[in-house]
């Protein structure tokens, strides 16, 4: 590749916080970090959150750089890579200062990149940021963007469901699953594999079946509707959540689907259900900054400030009590559990570090988690833990992800077809038929 041929990449602190690895993403091109980045790294230096590992991982490599030549011309990333080289303040560009402050770091970041696409124009020069207004922003300046897409699904629009339907079967082999059970994969007229744990509804015009395909015994099962705690599915798909929910040969778990379609309810139900299989419980979700300020800027003690977070999971808990069958019981039943610490409701961050052996750990509103974040999680499981990510792909409230880089999807597409997972989408909303009502019309 000739030095022409190299572009020209100019990275936004977001791209890092994303992923402290992203030098090794441009493959033999070469990257420019402005300084304000270093500066605004700086901040994130501190915590337990998974931006300030990204921040401390990205500064150590760049320290890891000995050749004193990172502020001129750059240094070599690795063989088969480019060059990396840090750009010190650049006088804000006459073209710029009328419509942009120059005393906002997005705006010197930009002001760097317009003014290395002016001086280096036998190059391509690209700003790369996950912030979609730095780059509506250069693209009104006339600065070629581009998102930070490593680690994103292609199409989400084609994402696995996790249930398929199939129509006009024969009247006999759903006569078989009710009366034997089963029956072999073999027996079942498909177009293309089916998925371990895919769940199917069997249709033809006088009676219809649900199961599920169990790839070691080459089988498709029947799948029953059941109830625990009260619980009951009232659809298909969430009958299929909970039969993957109770199944301890399933180590991981994802649900999704939009809000009110019981996600939530099914996997906590599912939890308390299988309680003395597992040594603790814990339901934990992710708290989203804005502007860059986590919880601690709130006012109050810690409680106070999870409180907002933590409702929607103990409404959940309330709903579940007063379903039971016998309420005052599993009413004590719950709050014992949440005294001998059993059960465990509490924000993500304060959850990790804790051991994850022979744990029931719920992940809600896993779509505002990185594809790194819920790696992390993930790789943490010990023996007998099972984690259950639940969420939807489309109500993103972190402001550097969506619909198709968020963790929650990553995690679909890229399990997909293995042994140990299974994925359910609900479909319907079954919180009261006005708000299936507003989700579909509003």
């Amino acid at each position: 590749m000739t030095d022409k041929e190299r572009k020209l990449f100019v990275l936004d602190t977001n791209v890092i916080l994303h992923d402290s690895s992203c030098l090794h993403h441009f493959s033999q091109h070469d990257i420019v970090l402005p300084i304000t980045v270093l500066e605004e790294l700086d901040h994130f230096k501190k915590g337990n959150e998974s931006i300030n590992f990204h921040a401390r991982e990205f500064v150590r490599e760049l320290d890891s750089f000995v050749d004193g030549q990172l502020f001129e011309e750059g240094v070599s990333i690795g063989e088969g890579y480019g060059r990396v080289r840090i750009q010190l303040e650049i006088a804000f560009h006459e073209d710029l200062s009328y419509n942009f402050s120059p005393d906002m770091p997005d705006h010197k970041i930009l002001n760097c990149a317009y003014t290395l696409m002016r001086s280096e124009s036998d190059r391509k020069v690209i700003l790369i940021s996950k912030d979609v207004n730095l780059r509506v922003k250069a693209k009104a300046a006339g600065v070629p963007t581009g998102d930070f897409v490593t680690d994103t699904v292609k199409d989400i629009s084609t994402l696995y469901k996790g249930t398929r339907t199939l129509e006009d079967m024969d009247a006999e082999l759903i006569d078989q699953l009710y009366e034997e059970g089963s029956f072999p994969i073999e027996d079942l007229p498909l177009d293309d594999e089916l998925n371990p744990h895919e769940s199917l509804i069997l249709r033809n015009h006088r009676k219809s079946g649900l199961a599920m395909y169990h790839e070691p015994e080459g089988l498709v099962k029947r799948v029953n509707k059941r109830a625990v705690f009260g619980i009951t599915p009232r659809n298909a798909e969430q009958t299929f959540a909970l039969e993957v929910l109770l199944d301890p040969k399933i180590p991981l778990v994802s649900v999704s689907g939009t809000a009110g379609t019981g996600k939530t309810l099914l996997a906590l139900a599912a939890s308390l259900h299988q309680q003395k299989t597992y040594r603790q419980i814990f339901l934990a979700r992710p708290i989203v900054p804005l502007s860059n300020k986590d919880i601690g800027f709130l006012p109050g003690e810690i409680k106070a400030k999870l409180d907002p977070y933590m409702q929607p999971l103990f409404d959940n808990l309330g709903v579940i009590q007063d379903s039971a069958p016998n309420s005052e019981l599993t009413s004590s039943l719950i709050q014992k559990l949440l005294d001998d610490d059993k059960l465990t409701i509490s924000a993500l961050a304060y959850i990790r570090g804790r051991s994850l052996n022979n744990i029931f750990f719920i992940v809600d509103e896993a779509q505002n988690l990185t594809p790194h974040e819920v790696k992390t999680i993930i790789t943490r499981a010990g023996e007998g833990t099972k984690i259950v990510f639940t969420g939807d792909v489309f109500q993103i409230d972190h402001p550097y992800l969506d619909s198709q880089s968020n963790g929650l999807s990553y995690l679909i597409d890229k399990m997909n077809g293995q042994e140990l997972y299974a994925h359910i989408n609900l479909e319907k909303g079954e919180r009261s038929e006005l708000a299936e009502l507003a989700s579909a019309l509003l």
